[in-house]
């Protein structure tokens, strides 16, 4: 079973940590399902992810829906993509399930620590991964740097 692992974003913005996690994963082979709540919020990444990818301004990525969306090396998506996928990168809130630990080496949940709203959804989904029996971890970085806070079982 993988982990689940919440990321309170403070120092840096959502997006920033979005390419980072991503260049790591894509590095060690993986690939990635970046999960946001709407449609034209991913269509918004799908623009930045060009700019702001890597040394070289791009981190290869799809829209799912298309007829190439097992090759892409991450996917944005609004819902599960389900097999095939070593990462979720869950952003603005977007739901995952305890169960989907079982397909997925790494599970990220990223929030802006700026928006009560978000913190509102991530502890929820904090209690429902806990109570579920999840292995879970809360990251924070109001040092300056990434610092793991906590650890469920």
């Amino acid at each position: 079973m993988g982990a689940a692992l919440f990321y309170h974003v403070t120092q840096s913005s959502v997006p920033e940590v979005v390419v980072n996690l991503a260049t790591r994963a894509l590095d060690q082979g993986w690939k990635i399902e970046l999960r946001g709540t709407h449609p034209e919020r991913m269509q918004w990444y799908d623009r930045s992810l060009w700019e702001m990818g890597g040394p070289e301004g791009f981190l290869p990525h799809g829209l799912s829906g298309g007829a190439y969306d097992a090759l892409q090396p991450v996917l944005l998506s609004t819902s599960p993509m389900g097999e095939g996928r070593q990462a979720v990168l869950s952003v603005d809130g977007a739901a995952v399930t305890p169960e989907e630990l079982d397909r997925h080496e790494r599970v990220w949940i990223l929030f802006d620590g700026h928006d009560h709203e978000a913190l509102a959804t991530a502890r929820a989904q904090w209690k429902e991964f806990t109570q579920a029996g999840a292995k879970a971890q809360y990251w924070s970085e109001e040092s300056g740097r990434w610092q793991m806070k906590t650890e469920s079982r």
